[in-house]
């Protein structure tokens, strides 16, 4: 019996199709080596599990993924419908200074996010050019402000309108 290759998705139709998958924005922050905050724009953020509290995110190499990956921590900053400047600034890998944050649970809490989550990492599974990284949740917080979306590759404001036109 003959094996046959399984067929893939064009990767622009996936792209363009993927994109129709309204998702919330997030800054995944750790400590690097040096002690210093890092940080990277995901739109792979998944609750797993209430019980115990369970996450995980999707990570290309990189210093955050470095960073996770020596520490084994990270956190997870759901941004509100005002930060579109602040996930931009966290998608460019530039190594500008890093913004207005605290540490809270020993991970770097951005200021005025939705939601954090400060993380355990309990697995890692590596996925072609990603890691996923698999955690429970020992601390989180959050408040009643409208979160970013980014819906069809642009940004929007909460449930309504788009960012940019």
């Amino acid at each position: 019996m003959s094996e046959q290759a399984m067929q893939r998705a064009d990767p622009l139709a996936f792209r363009q199709a993927a994109s129709r998958f309204a998702t919330g924005v997030a800054v995944l922050t750790a400590l690097d080596l040096h002690g210093e905050a890092c940080g990277m724009t995901a739109n792979s953020f998944v609750t797993i599990s209430l019980s115990p509290p369970t996450v995980l995110v999707s990570v290309k190499s990189g210093r955050t993924h470095d960073a996770v990956s020596a520490s084994r921590r990270y956190g997870v900053n759901v941004l509100p419908e005002q930060a579109k400047a602040l996930s931009k600034h966290f998608a460019d890998r530039s190594r500008e200074a890093f913004p207005g944050y605290d540490i809270v649970d020993g991970l770097p809490r951005l200021s005025n996010c939705v939601a954090f989550f400060a993380c355990e990492v309990i697995r890692t599974i590596d996925v072609s050019d990603h890691t996923l990284f698999i955690a429970e949740v020992s601390t989180c917080d959050y408040c009643d402000s409208l979160p970013l979306v980014f819906f069809s590759s642009r940004y929007h404001l909460g449930p309504g309108q788009p960012v940019d036109h």
